[in-house]
């Protein structure tokens, strides 16, 4: 009687179950670290907003202190190399959406401060209009 050696051996190669056990851990992982990921996504923009609000505001009152006005737009204080270019509002991915916020006083002209166009809300609850 003849033994075939193929027969004896297990094949090889992985199971159905196997594999399925294999895709549960690996679905179970990413669903722990993807929230993780985008949030530190979310932290960065909110970093690059608060970043940016406190360039321009700054550049804002040097042109007040410096002139004795507001200036009437971003772009003027580029023109007056206040800031290099207005910087992008990493909320709504453009440079031309900030909002141009006019003094209290309907007397002076100008822009007293700038904010943010987009309605989201930040990670601690507030708007990023309010900012």
């Amino acid at each position: 009687m003849v033994i075939r050696k193929a027969s004896m051996q297990r094949p090889s190669g992985f199971t159905l179950i196997e594999l399925l056990v294999v895709m549960a851990v690996i679905a179970t992982l990413l669903s722990i670290v993807a929230p993780r990921y985008f949030n530190s996504i979310d932290r960065s923009r909110e970093a690059v907003l608060r970043q940016n609000l406190s360039i321009m505001r700054d550049a804002i009152d040097k042109f007040y202190s410096d002139t004795g006005k507001y200036p009437l737009s971003l772009n003027q204080l580029v023109e007056e190399r206040y800031i290099r270019a207005v910087p992008i509002d990493p909320m709504t991915e453009s440079a031309q959406t900030w909002i141009e916020v006019p003094p209290s006083d309907p007397e002076i002209e100008g822009m007293y401060d700038v904010r943010s166009s987009s309605d989201r809300q930040a990670l601690d609850g507030t708007f990023y209009d309010k900012w």
